[in-house]
C-alpha cells in the first residue's frame, strides 16, 4: 500500500504548493489525480518519485519510508524522454541491466510486444511517431514491474485516437503486472476511462477537496451510461474546486460519490 500522511510541500520562496495531503492507495489500485492548473498534481507525483523532498510529513510504501528515488516506484513523464544513442530495445532495457542479459532480453521482447512495437526494436526513437516513442516509455516503465507507478500526464500531447490506443496498451500491461497506478491528468474522460478512483485536488495550497469513486468493469464505453454519468459527477466535483468561496470536501474522500 501506498501511504501519504499530512504531506505538506512550501518552496523557498514561500509558495504553499501542498498542504494536509492524506492518501492511501491500495495494491494494484489506479488512482486519478485530476484538478485545475496550480493545484500541486505534478508536485505531488515528484514527491512520490522521491525526485524531491516534503516540507512536513511522510510517503511510505507497504511501511518504507520514500525519500529519495525507490527501485519499486516507476514514473513515466508527458515526454518520452528516450535517450537517443540507444535504440528502442536498449530504452526499454536501460534501467534493468542489473538483470542477466537473457533475463533482460526476454522481458523487453515481451514488453515490446505488449505495446505493439515488437517490429521496432532495434529502430531509433528519431524513426518513430510520437504516440510510438510515448508506447517505449510506457514498456520501459512496465519492465521494471514496478509496485507504484506515477504518470505525469503522459497522453496529453497525443491525438484522441492514439490516446486511447495508449489506454489500452496501458491496461493490458497493468493487468500483468498490477501495479499501483497514479495518474496525473486534465482529461475527465481519461479518469473516467483508467481509474478505480478520480480524486479532484484544489489549488493555492494543493489539497485533496473530494473523491468519485469507479467501479465499473473495463474495458469501459466512453458513451455507456454508467460512464456519461461518472464524468458528469467528475465534472461537477472539478467546478467545486475551482471556486474559491466552496468550502472543501476533503473530508468525505473515505466515501464519496460512486459509479
Amino acid at each position: 500500500m501506498l501511504t501519504i500522511q499530512s504531506l505538506a510541500k512550501t518552496y523557498t520562496d514561500g509558495t504553499r504548493a501542498l498542504e494536509g495531503i492524506d492518501l492511501a492507495v491500495q495494491s494494484a489500485e489506479i488512482v486519478a489525480l485530476i484538478g485545475g492548473s496550480g493545484c500541486g498534481k505534478t508536485t505531488l507525483l515528484r514527491l512520490i518519485a522521491g525526485l524531491d523532498r516534503p516540507s512536513a510529513g511522510r510517503i511510505s510504501l507497504d511501511g518504507e519510508p520514500i525519500t529519495r528515488p525507490h527501485p519499486g516506484v516507476g514514473l513515466v513523464f508527458q515526454e518520452p524522454r528516450l535517450l537517443p544513442w540507444l535504440d528502442v530495445a536498449d530504452n526499454v532495457g536501460f534501467g534493468i541491466h542489473n538483470l542477466p542479459k537473457s533475463e533482460r532480453a526476454e522481458r523487453v521482447a515481451h514488453a515490446l510486444e505488449r505495446v505493439g512495437l515488437a517490429e521496432h526494436a532495434h529502430r531509433w526513437p528519431r524513426e518513430l511517431s510520437g504516440g510510438q516513442q510515448q508506447r517505449v516509455s510506457i514498456a520501459r516503465a512496465f519492465v521494471a514491474n514496478p509496485r507504484v507507478l506515477l504518470l505525469d500526464e503522459p497522453f496529453s500531447a497525443l491525438d484522441a485516437f492514439t490516446r486511447k490506443d495508449l489506454h489500452r496498451h496501458l491496461l493490458a500491461l497493468w493487468e500483468e503486472v498490477r501495479p499501483t497506478v497514479l495518474i496525473v491528468t486534465h482529461d475527465v474522460a481519461e479518469a473516467v476511462a483508467l481509474a478505480d478512483r478520480a480524486i479532484v485536488m484544489r489549488p493555492r495550497p494543493g489539497r485533496l477537496d473530494d473523491t468519485v469513486a469507479l467501479s465499473m468493469r473495463r474495458p469501459r464505453d466512453p458513451a455507456a451510461p454508467a460512464s456519461e454519468a461518472a464524468a458528469r459527477t467528475v465534472l461537477a466535483a472539478l467546478d467545486r474546486s475551482l471556486r474559491p468561496h466552496e468550502p472543501s470536501r476533503a473530508p468525505q474522500l473515505a466515501g464519496g460519490s460512486s459509479f
